[in-house]
């Protein structure tokens, strides 16, 4: 076997194609102070929201023309108010004790049409807000249909106050930015399985309808025809539920915690990934009503269950979290499993950490790159591209915060301050980010100046959904073969 010289293997090393300004650090602690970031990362615009731990999820719309972030309000025991944003970026204090009083239970819209000079265009707060227990909005999505435009804000509210059977709010945002015309569209409720929803995902299928992908606090995860929802569906547009084929903790229904919608142009299915009880698993969801299972992730080192399941635009690789301190992001490939060579895959192909004793968060997949809201880790980016050797590309330190003494900042949900959520616009690859000490954020990663599947050899598959042409490649009939 020929081999290369050792200096030649150097050169052609990832880090070492990356150039002198490489943003490779050695793999530190959390404990030591945090500030700044690579040079190829810059800050575009930062908004302070108030309150410690009452920002969570984000979105953007994807659109251009329309500039909107959607941002989840929510009470956390124990708020207060902070005070500056690390590394000089609004510089001014972010605590608003006039706007905020700690009942942020809602969302908030924030314009970007200046990215630079983001704004708070709109707050929208659920009624009667001393009445409603924790936690209050988690995660937040957007979707289209028939020409109109809608916010979909999951709610998680305690059982000593109303509404605890209020899973979404569903509201009108078409009017933007005449905040104004907003207005609520309709409500989900589930009163057979009180505590709301953790986590919504809308997509849109082959077969042309906007589907809701929702968890409840009960087994599995119900999926919604939002078409029906709006027209007043006296079952709410409900079509089905799916539940991981494992046992919950304590013997309870087993339930999702996070999930994906994509389509598969190469076997034309439409897939449902799904992360909860026992692990990670992938459904054929093309007849919506009669799901197949299709893969399983499970048995895997250091983990009893699922947190989030990202595929690349393939579907073969995909990007799984535990939400674990001390534990990486693991790659799998799944094309065993979805071959029938093997039932199950519990071993992974590749692992990235941005610190040792981090725990990662949120991610958005466009292939090859990995947008990452790491807690106090921050914005981090790294390179899928090899899945066997994904390397970090950029960050960002959103958090000036160390991992504190005690039961904050060791064990199982250790150091979970900082970036919350994360998303990526594929117009022109903005990157915003919830940060929970900081607020919100955007960013611009150099050479990334937007992403469609197809400039990379690939489907134009990503968690952003193209609401007027369906998923890429699907048949134009609406049909799945």
């Amino acid at each position: 076997m020929k081999r290369f010289p050792l200096w030649m293997a150097l050169l052609l090393s990832p880090l070492a194609l990356q150039g002198q300004n490489t943003p490779y650090q050695p793999m530190r602690s959390l404990k030591e102070p945090h500030i700044g970031g690579s040079s190829n990362i810059r800050v575009l615009g930062h908004l302070g929201l108030g309150y410690y731990r009452t920002t969570a999820d984000i979105e953007i719309e994807q659109e251009l023309s329309r500039p909107y972030v959607y941002m989840p309000r929510r009470d956390a025991l124990g708020s207060q108010p902070r005070g500056a944003a690390p590394g000089g970026v609004g510089s001014s204090t972010i605590v608003d004790v006039q706007q905020y009083t700690g009942a942020s239970k809602g969302v908030d819209i924030i314009s970007i049409k200046d990215p630079t000079k983001p704004v708070l265009l709109y707050s929208w707060r659920i009624e009667n807000q001393e009445l409603h227990s924790p936690s209050g909005g988690l995660d937040n999505e957007y979707f289209k249909l028939k020409g109109r435009y809608y916010d979909v804000q999951s709610f998680q509210m305690g059982q000593s106050g109303p509404d605890a059977d209020l899973g979404a709010v569903v509201l009108d945002v078409t009017g933007l930015p005449d905040t104004s015309k907003v207005s609520v569209a309709g409500r989900i409720r589930v009163p057979e399985y009180p505590g709301g929803f953790h986590d919504v995902f809308p997509y849109k299928h082959s077969d042309g309808r906007v589907l809701l992908f929702t968890t409840l606090v009960g087994p599995g995860g119900n999926i919604y025809d939002m078409e029906k929802f709006l027209a007043g569906d006296k079952d709410q547009g409900f079509v089905v539920n799916i539940a991981p084929p494992a046992e919950g903790r304590g013997g309870r229904p087993a339930g999702w915690h996070d999930f994906y919608g994509g389509y598969d142009p190469a076997t034309h299915q439409d897939k449902y990934y799904g992360a909860g009880a026992g692990g990670y698993y992938v459904y054929d969801i093309s007849t919506v009503d009669q799901p197949k299972l299709l893969a399983a992730v499970t048995g895997v080192s250091g983990g009893t269950g699922g947190h989030t399941f990202t595929p690349d635009p393939t579907g073969r690789y995909a990007v799984t979290e535990f939400e674990q301190q001390y534990t990486p992001l693991r790659i799998f490939d799944l094309k065993p499993a979805l071959d029938g060579t093997v039932k199950t895959i519990s071993r992974p192909l590749g692992a990235w950490l941005a610190s040792w004793d981090g725990n990662q968060h949120n991610h958005e997949v466009r292939w090859p790159y990995v947008f990452v809201s790491g807690y106090m880790d921050g914005l981090q980016v790294f390179n899928m591209m090899d899945p066997t050797n994904p390397y970090t590309v950029g960050y960002y330190y959103t958090c000036n915060c160390t991992l504190p003494p005690g039961a904050r900042g060791a064990g199982q949900n250790g150091g979970m301050d900082g970036a919350f959520g994360i998303d990526v616009r594929n117009a022109d690859g903005a990157i915003v980010i919830s940060d929970k000490e900081t607020g919100f954020w955007v960013f611009h990663m150099d050479g990334f100046d937007g992403w469609n599947g197809h400039q990379w050899g690939m489907p134009n598959v990503s968690s952003a959904q193209d609401w007027d042409n369906g998923p890429d490649g699907a048949p134009k009939s609406g049909k799945v073969s």
